[in-house]
């Protein structure tokens, strides 16, 4: 789910911005009116304006880039139609996948591609010369409450199949050790964990970064306890959710951090695989929540010679109606998207801090 190292981020976002370093095409010359001239009320300079020779979209590699170049082959007809009934002609739509995130960022700010899906991360790293537009959404969760009693008072958590979300948030779940029932019995009680109770439970986190496993839940250590991961005095990496998991259920670790759904994900698995005794929802308690966490963009170049504030509101219609149709659900699901709404910059700022958070910490 995630766009993580190690997991897939899920995402979601949208939201135009200004047209700084955009050209949009001059309106036409023409003192007569289309009756004198007897031509039609669109001159042909306005014609022009949206007719676009080659539009460029980019991916990152989250996955094997020819899987990807071979999944999204049917975007090309696709944006070329949806754009088409908003009255743009596209002769050419070009697919590539970077080398890595930073390199599709970077052609955003140079202007040599004209699209981006990207994860959040990159967009905020790179939003001198990106701009979201949209942000990717998934199926909602039956609990989004920054109470973890409230997680714990309403298990189990499901999927809603009616309604999308633009973020997921991280969990900080205590397992069924002494260490980790003693936190969740006060959690439960309604009372407030201090430090040095998750000073004294060993942890198990994700890789530096990791927007779930390790960013998000340093933010919440430092906005509750002015701490950082680092500052716990046992504190482990793991290589995978799957391996937290399964040092929680032993015992090995007391607590550790998730993305919210990782529960879902790993029902059966904790007690075919990970030596659970119990029920996954009976021996796990959340005993933190991090701040959202949204998901995917879609960015456009701010320096892309064709980007004009009207093309941006048609691929934003156009990407929408794509995610409705069977083809368009089948070449987004590559990146585990479901759908896609507006998005606003603002949407990001907890990514910006998280930017910040690890630039203080390097």
């Amino acid at each position: 789910m995630l766009l993580l190292a190690s997991v897939l981020t899920f995402g979601m976002l949208a939201g135009c911005g200004g047209n700084n370093g955009t050209n949009t095409p001059a309106p036409a010359n023409n003192s007569q009116t289309p009756a004198e001239t007897n031509t039609p009320a669109n001159t042909p300079e306005e014609d022009a304006s949206k007719s676009i020779d080659t539009l460029k979209v980019s991916f990152v590699p989250s996955k094997d880039p020819d899987e990807i170049i071979t999944t999204t082959e049917p975007l090309k007809e696709l944006l070329k139609n949806q754009l088409a009934t908003q009255g743009y002609t596209v002769g050419e739509v070009q697919i590539d996948v970077g080398t890595n995130y930073e390199a599709v960022g970077e052609a955003l700010s140079a202007g040599t591609t004209d699209i981006g899906l990207i994860p959040g991360g990159t967009y905020t790293l790179y939003d001198d010369g990106a701009e979201v537009i949209l942000t990717a959404t998934r199926k909602a969760l039956s609990i989004d409450s920054d109470n973890p009693k409230e997680w714990n008072d309403n298990k189990p958590t499901k999927g809603l199949e009616d309604e999308q979300a633009s973020y997921y948030r991280s969990l900080i779940l205590a397992g069924p050790s002494e260490k980790g029932q003693e936190l969740a019995a006060k959690v439960n009680n309604g009372e407030e964990l201090t430090w040095e109770d998750l000073n004294s439970a060993s942890w198990g986190v994700m890789s530096t970064s990791s927007s779930a496993g390790y960013i998000y839940p340093t933010l919440w250590l430092q906005e509750k306890y002015n701490k950082k991961l680092t500052d716990l005095a046992k504190v482990t990496p793991s290589d995978s959710y799957g391996s937290s998991f399964g040092r929680l259920a032993t015992g090995h670790f007391d607590v550790i951090a998730v993305y919210a759904d990782a529960r879902r994900d790993n029902e059966e698995k904790w007690t075919s695989e990970y030596n659970g005794t119990g029920s996954i929802w009976d021996q796990t308690n959340v005993i933190g929540v991090t701040d959202p966490i949204y998901n995917d963009t879609i960015s456009v170049s701010k320096n892309s010679p064709i980007m004009t504030d009207d093309l941006k509101k048609a691929l934003q219609e156009a990407f929408m109606a794509i995610a409705e149709t069977e083809e368009g659900k089948g070449v987004i699901a590559i990146y585990t998207h479901e759908g896609y709404k507006v998005a606003q910059p603002s949407d990001y700022d907890g990514e910006r801090e998280a930017q910040k958070l690890l630039r203080s910490m390097q």
